[in-house]
């Protein structure tokens, strides 16, 4: 992926975080799949990413990932600079009902820390298995609430290194959506719950990760849900999951990779799936979901990155 004058790591701004170049990407994803990313860089805090990208060549293409776990990396790897917040981006403070977090932070911590602190309303990030950033992008929710009903405000930084904040309106959340541009990287945000008991909060997220383990295959390579829920009027009230298996895919299989068992809006590689395979098994559910129900599945799994030399784009 590096130009012919060099590799790309070379025209790179001065940082104070970490630079790498052809950083494996494969073990950081839920799936182990995919190619190296041409450059990646850890940003030590908002400051250090703002000044980076401000001084970033613009043509320099550059993509985010966060924990990966509702991510598929392509074969080919991603070319350009490949962004991970880590440590400078995971403080979580709890002031009365608010909550102060990075966008790094993984969204299990916060709702231990809303817990601890007698916050509810924010259980249901615990069945969400991402960070605030990657909820934040996408309006992350789960068992009837999603990241729109508990958020106050965000941060971020744009590519041109100018820092943005957004209230709740200017997100303009929508089913698995904002509205945010595509390019700004989230840092932080506060949330808000209501005050409630640490026991009852407690409860209730030992029964949210009960029925994760019950109706997910929580201990396989997977990405998480694939694809989104269908608009009711679309699809009859019928859930993903539900097209998918009546459409016959239930444990339909390319190589290594196969739709899940035991939840069939899951993909999941049995071992040495590549991502080509499970992006063309998806692919391959949705033409038959729209043969048996006209219906047109939404990817929710984000894709990134180019094909193998030799694969099909």
């Amino acid at each position: 992926m590096s130009a012919p004058g060099g590799h790309l790591i070379e025209r790179m701004p001065p940082v104070r975080g970490r630079l790498t170049a052809d950083a494996a990407l494969a073990p950081v994803t839920w799936f182990r799949v995919g190619g190296p990313a041409e450059v990646m860089f850890r940003p030590a805090d908002a400051d250090d990413l703002a000044d980076f990208l401000a001084a970033l060549p613009a043509e320099v293409p550059v993509t985010v990932i966060g924990v990966a776990s509702n991510l598929l990396v392509r074969d080919g790897g991603v070319p350009g600079v490949t962004i991970r917040l880590g440590r400078g981006f995971t403080d979580i403070v709890a002031d009365g009902m608010t909550l102060t977090v990075g966008a790094a932070a993984l969204d299990l911590n916060v709702a231990m820390v809303a817990r601890d602190a007698g916050i509810a309303g924010l259980e249901f990030l615990s069945g969400i298995p991402g960070t605030v950033g990657g909820a934040l992008r996408m309006n992350g929710g789960a068992y009837g609430r999603e990241l729109a009903d508990v958020l106050v405000s965000a941060s971020a930084v744009a590519r041109d290194g100018r820092r943005l904040a957004f209230s709740h309106a200017g997100m303009g959340f929508t089913y698995r959506h904002s509205a945010a541009p595509e390019d700004c990287i989230f840092t932080g945000a506060v949330l808000r719950g209501e005050p409630g008991n640490p026991l009852e909060i407690a409860r209730r997220m030992a029964e949210i990760s009960d029925k994760r383990a019950d109706s997910q295959p929580v201990r396989s390579r997977t990405g998480g849900s694939t694809f989104k829920n269908p608009a009711p009027e679309l699809s009859g009230g019928h859930k993903a999951w539900e097209l998918i298996d009546k459409a016959g895919c239930r444990g339909l299989s390319i190589g290594d990779a196969q739709v899940s068992d035991k939840h069939c809006n899951f993909l999941i590689n049995n071992g040495n799936a590549s991502a080509a395979e499970l992006e063309a098994l998806g692919e391959e559910v949705r033409r038959r979901v729209f043969a048996a129900s006209g219906v047109t599945l939404e990817w929710e799994i984000k894709r990134i990155g180019i094909p193998a030399d030799g694969e099909p784009a």
